[in-house]
Formats: C-alpha cells, structure tokens, sequence
C-alpha cells in the first residue's frame, strides 16, 4: 500500500486530495473491512444499520407502492444495498462507492437481482434529477471530499418527498466532549490500524476525519440549507455515532441565487 499520511492532515481540507486518499485508503482496508467495522463497533455495527433501515419507509408507505428506486452512498461490501433489497423486494438498488476493491467483493457477495453496484462518487452521481426515492449513506457524509457539494447533488438526485438516511461518527458541539470523542476515536482506531496492517494511520483517519466534520448542530445547518427537513435521528454510544433521517420536502421555497 501507499504509505499513508500519519500526521499531516491537510488532505482533509482539499476535496481531491480527500478524494484520492479515500481511494488509497479503502483499496487497503476492502480485504478486511466487515471485520474491523465490526470490531471497532464492539459488534454494534449490523443493529446500528438495522435502525438506519428502520427509519426509512415501510411497506405500501414506500414510494410506488412499496417499490422504490434506492441508492446507497459509499456502500462499500454491499451490507446496507442488500438490505435495502431485502425491505424493498419489489424496488431498485444501486449501490455506489468509489473503491473498485470495495466494489468487488460486493459484487462476490450479491445474490439480489434487483441490486446493482456502480463506480462512483458523491460529487457526480449518474441519476437524474428527482430521479431516486430514497437515498442511503452509512459512514458516507464524513468521507465526502466536499459535504456541500455532496449534499447537493444528493438533493438534486432525490424526488421532492424523498427520504434520505446517513449513519456517522458524530461530534458533539461541546469542546470538552468533541475532544475526549476524538481522543477515544483516535487511540481505538490506531491499535486496529495497526494490529490489521502496521500503520496506525489506517483507522485513526476515523478521528481525524471526524475532527473536520460539522458538529451536530452544524451539519443540521448545511442540511438545512440545502433544502432537507430532519424527519428523526437518534444517536448511538454517548453520541458518538448519529443516524439522521430527512426528506426533501414536496414544495420547497424558493431560494435565493447562491443560498
């Protein structure tokens, strides 16, 4: 692998500097990913995703009669795409991440006719405007090279009434919390990096890149002014990790040039 950067974290500022690294970093952690998820989650991980599911809805309540078109950001093995698949038996999913290693494992693991997986990322997404019922993203936002941009182009791609999902590491807007979550995160995810590879580095990008990240009252803001309405949320672990549910209203007022 690429050696990664272990103590600059200038990277996190510039979008295609955060792009490429993700490329690098995800290429390396693709062989081993379920596990670690699992491990640094303390087996949380698949209840956490099931309450992400659990937000979206249900049955003839979907779009279409029970039959949605979904798209799930950053969907790495296919974990939450397959889900998805299985609420939604009669609807679409696509799954997109950029990682071509992530993707083919996913590829190995899929047994869902109604199931495809892209190559791709969220500052370009192929899907027409207001062309997706519902839109996922499990540790997806954090990892967006630009949140901005990618917000936008989710709203752009979701139909007005569209829901849309996102399970993260999340930080507090207390300093004294921001830093003890950051800390934790920090040390947790270094003994992981490396037990599993030898560079701490690997999984300390959790901490690094949540330190860059919207506290939950600013990321609440730029969803906002994009144009989403929170629906619910609920946080998990002392509110280190959020899931936040929005939709896209059915008639959005008229936003001035630039807002």
């Amino acid at each position: 692998m690429s050696k990664l950067p272990s103590e600059q974290t200038d990277y996190l500022r510039v979008p295609e500097a955060k792009r490429d690294y993700n490329e690098i970093l995800f290429a390396e952690v693709a062989r081993r990913y379920d596990l670690v998820t699992r491990a640094l989650s303390l087996g949380r991980d698949q209840a956490w995703k099931r309450a992400l599911l659990d937000s979206l809805p249900d049955g003839e309540a979907a779009p279409h009669g029970g039959s949605p078109v979904c798209v799930d950001l950053a969907c790495g093995t296919g974990d939450v795409a397959f889900a998805l698949a299985r609420r939604y038996p009669r609807g679409t999913v696509c799954g997109v991440d950029l990682t071509p290693e992530m993707l083919a494992i996913a590829r190995a693991k899929n047994q869902f006719p109604n199931v495809s997986l892209e190559l791709g990322d969220m500052h370009r997404l192929s899907f027409p405007v207001d062309g997706v019922d519902i839109v996922t993203g499990s540790y997806a936002l954090r990892n967006a090279p630009s949140l901005p941009v990618a917000l936008q182009e989710i709203h752009r791609v979701l139909r007005p009434g569209g829901t849309a999902a996102f399970l993260d590491f999340s930080k507090s807007p207390n300093w004294l919390w921001q830093r003890l979550a950051h800390a934790v995160l920090y040390v947790w995810g270094g003994f992981w990096g490396l037990v599993l590879h030898g560079q701490p580095a690997v999984y300390a990008y959790i901490a690094k890149s949540l330190w860059h990240f919207p506290d939950r009252v600013a990321l609440r803001e730029e969803l906002a002014r994009v144009g989403f309405v929170e629906v619910s949320s609920r946080q998990f672990y002392f509110g280190t990790l959020e899931l936040i549910a929005v939709v896209k209203p059915l008639d959005e007022p008229e936003r001035a040039d630039g807002e």
